[in-house]
């Protein structure tokens, strides 16, 4: 009888779970080598095969798949440590789940940029190839991209660009199959490592000896004072030290290691501030936050005037967190606003602050995001990607400005940085404090139903009142010509009143440029963008009209597009049209701008701030860049150019917008010692929004609102979900629009769970149809119930029906949309 073979007993391979860095939704199994075991923790990146490809992935835990010889090995780890506790995977798959967004693309979004390696195909011109250039079989486009390839090998991105037109993937696959070109996969990617320095120290059992020079034994002196030193302080001291250490290691005096530092991403050092004494109602609110400290989830909406001290109560609270070694996040809107911020809690806090924005290069904002993952920083500072940073555990989470649209990310991770504040303060059991002096319609809701508690600041931390506002009606004047058409003579007169006080004014209008709306005068066309459906803007001092949205760009000399004539009339104010104003008014004023065209370079938003402070600046002009929580002691006049810009956009929360921005710009008047006034010129002055704003009443704004709010169906009484297209061919980007609104009809049939539960408006154009080349339409899917709206949304676009994805048209899913545009 013949034996039967024993198949070889194959021990247990530790299996993992990977979620790659890729638009698919699911995590994958991996197994683990062995001489990787020692390596492997939740939290680090990992290179793994997917599919032909090499991918960055993600360490998120164990798998429960079971062993099998179809899973494939981890082929290495990238990190020396966690960039992520495994404290901070449930977070994540919450986004991934509720955001619907794949969870190795969250998990990506979070992390500094520049981290991931990814293989791509390049491709290589082959002899062959070189002969068929000469061909007469070859087709055009085949020639162009044999010529591409007789410069340098190229990946594909490369190749359509330098090609300038669109290259399918199948001709390369029959040019390769014809063996005019080889294609590889080369690892691209990780631009982002860690800084090093060079440190010189003694090498060991150096001896004393007098045989050397004075400069090599000043050397050997300072390394025995000090213990090591880095090439450019050796430098500093011993001028021709970099030269001579390379000499001395290899006489074996001393020793040179690569030692890891830091990039300073802070600039100017500051001097430690000493708290000031807190009014009666800062006392009673840091006395009411601080036994939540540590005690569970909480949420608590701190509703503050402008000027009535949010940020000390803030700096009270973190300083009660950090002795109960609690870790500390603070939130700001805008990349403007963290220097001010960082500043004030460095003076208090010191070295244990780290900031979080993208302002930072690649390089420190990997260095911020490790102090924090190796708990060397304990409080956390930065916009709205500063939610994800690496804490093991969070104590306090503060968010500043929680109203403000800024917190919601457009692209990609369409997330909420307020919202999921909230949420990571709930998966962490901390204290959540958002701050407002114009708490967002949302929130005062969760105060109305029990969700949130709140706390009141109703008075200004010097005793002012707040500052006095007088509306004028730009309806009575718009016959006027020139200035005077947007700079009314009340303005004017209060300007001028201003300067000769010695005191300093705001201008505010939200719209930058010269002119907003250039058109022919001789046929009435005006200069639209050839991208998108929007007219240019005159940029006066680059001599250039611009698109905001694509960036297209045309010189200032241009003729009209459709008739050829040079008579452009220039409609429509944009700041710097005011600043101009400014300076032909007012000739002996220092007049400034703050928008997004002058703040572009770095500490150029510090610069300003600083001129301010020191008065060197008599009359500043900007957008909603200035209307932002700071400080401006100096300011006692705001003069609101036009303010009806918000109030007309086709979505449902412009009336919000525009009370909280007018709200919010004339809360910059009055904030020292001098009282303030407010100029809100306005072609409604009688509108509800406006009215409110005068009177800086949040809570009568708030109850007219909320009912509008109810009688439609709009947020917070129901959630939404935009489903929005675009591709480049308008026709099939309408066509498989509309059949996803039919999908949508199918699964709202009466026999269905979502009958009457959920609602869909559209499919319909996008207002701004075309931007960027791309036609865009827009669903709007909403219900009161937010899982079914989430089931609904997912049979949508992925259940058994689902359409096929098309590759020339995108659809992509914005979960509690802020723009509706």
């Amino acid at each position: 009888m013949t034996p039967v073979k024993q198949k070889p007993i194959r021990p247990h391979r530790p299996i993992v779970s990977v979620a790659v860095a890729l638009p698919v939704m699911d995590c994958y199994s991996y197994t683990v080598p062995d001489h990787l075991l020692a390596l492997i923790r939740t939290g680090k990146r990992v290179l793994v095969p997917f599919g032909s490809r090499t991918v960055t992935g993600y360490l998120i835990g164990s798998s429960s798949e079971p062993d099998s010889t179809t899973l494939k090995h981890i082929l290495d780890v990238l990190d020396d440590a966690p960039l992520f506790s495994s404290a901070m995977v449930p977070f994540f798959q919450w986004i991934a789940t509720y955001y619907m967004y794949p969870l190795g693309q969250v998990i990506s979004t979070a992390l500094p940029a520049g981290l991931n390696l990814t293989d791509i195909a390049v491709m290589t011109l082959c002899p062959p190839g070189m002969a068929a250039l000469t061909s007469d079989a070859v087709s055009p486009l085949e020639k162009t991209v044999l010529t591409a390839l007789t410069k340098r090998p190229m990946d594909f991105r490369q190749l359509k660009k330098d090609v300038g037109q669109r290259v399918p993937w199948a001709l390369i696959h029959q040019m390769r199959q014809r063996g005019w070109l080889v294609v590889e996969r080369q690892i691209k990617g990780g631009q982002v490592r860690r800084k090093t320095i060079r440190m010189v120290r003694l090498a060991e059992g150096v001896a004393e000896s007098g045989k050397i020079s004075p400069q090599r034994q000043a050397i050997l002196d300072l390394l025995r004072q000090q213990g090591g030193l880095s090439v450019p302080d050796l430098s500093k001291r011993v001028p021709t030290a970099a030269s001579l250490v390379r000499a001395m290691q290899k006489a074996g005096m001393v020793r040179i290691e690569d030692h890891p530092v830091y990039r300073d991403p802070f600039g100017d050092p500051i001097d430690p501030d000493r708290p000031p004494v807190l009014t009666d109602e800062q006392a009673e609110a840091v006395n009411r936050m601080t036994p939540l400290l540590g005690k569970g989830f909480r949420t608590v909406l701190l509703a503050g005037v402008t000027g009535s001290g949010k940020t000390e109560v803030y700096l009270q609270l973190a300083r009660q967190a950090v002795d109960r070694g609690l870790h500390v996040l603070v939130l700001v809107p805008e990349i403007a606003l963290i220097s001010q911020t960082e500043r004030r809690f460095r003076a208090r806090f010191g070295e244990t602050v780290a900031v979080l924005h993208s302002g930072l290069s690649r390089g420190e904002r990997y260095d911020q995001w490790l102090r924090v993952a190796r708990g060397e920083a304990g409080i956390a500072i930065g916009a709205r990607s500063c939610i994800f940073a690496p804490f093991e555990t969070v104590g306090l989470i503060i968010v500043d400005e929680e109203h403000d649209a800024a917190y919601k990310q457009d692209g990609g991770l369409s997330y909420n940085a307020r919202d999921l504040a909230v949420v990571r303060a709930r998966h962490q059991n901390a204290l959540a404090v958002l701050g407002s002096a114009t708490p967002s319609v949302q929130s005062w809701h969760n105060v109305a139903i029990g969700k949130y508690s709140t706390v009141g600041l109703t008075r200004r931390v010097n005793r002012q009142p707040l500052p006095v506002i007088q509306t004028v009606d730009l309806s009575q004047i718009r016959d006027e010509r020139g200035i005077r058409r947007y700079i009314t003579p009340l303005l004017q007169q209060e300007i001028q009143k201003t300067l000769d006080d010695g005191h300093q004014t705001l201008i505010f209008l939200n719209r930058r440029g010269f002119s907003v709306f250039p058109i022919c005068a001789h046929c009435g066309q005006p200069l639209r963008c050839k991208n998108c459906d929007i007219s240019l803007t005159l940029h006066k001092q680059a001599n250039a009209y611009r698109c905001h949205y694509c960036g297209f760009s045309r010189p200032a000399t241009s003729t009209c597009p459709a008739c050829g004539s040079d008579k452009i009339k220039l409609l429509g104010t944009g700041t710097e049209k005011i600043q101009e104003a400014m300076v032909q008014l007012f000739p002996q004023a220092r007049v400034a701008r703050m928008d997004r065209d002058t703040m572009t370079r770095k500490g150029s938003v510090v610069k300003l701030l600083k001129d301010l402070k020191n008065r060197n600046i008599d009359i500043l002009v900007g957008t909603q860049m200035v209307a932002k929580g700071h400080d401006f002691p100096g300011i006692t006049l705001v003069g609101v150019v036009c303010a009806d810009l918000t109030l007309n956009f086709p979505d449902f929360r412009a009336g919000e917008r525009t009370f909280q921005l007018l709200a919010q710009v004339a809360g910059r008047a009055g904030r020292g010692k001098q009282p303030g006034k407010v100029i809100l010129q306005t072609f409604n002055p009688d509108h509800f929004s406006i009215t409110a704003a005068k009177h800086q009443d949040f809570v009568t704004f708030f109850n007219q609102e909320i009912g509008f709010r109810q009688a439609l169906g709009y947020p917070p009484f129901t959630r939404m979900i935009a489903v929005r297209l675009s591709g480049r061919d308008p026709r099939q980007t309408g066509i498989h629009a509309r059949a996803l609104g039919s999908a949508c009809q199918d699964l709202l049939h009466p026999e269905g769970p979502f009958h009457r539960q959920v609602q869909v408006m559209g499919p319909i154009e996008a207002p701004l149809a075309r931007i960027a080349n791309q036609h865009r339409w827009q669903m709007l899917i909403k219900s009161p119930d937010t899982a079914r709206l989430h089931r609904f949304v997912n049979q949508l676009m992925l259940g058994p029906n689902a359409l096929p994805t098309r590759r020339d048209v995108r659809v992509t899913i914005d979960v509690d949309p802020f723009s509706l545009m």
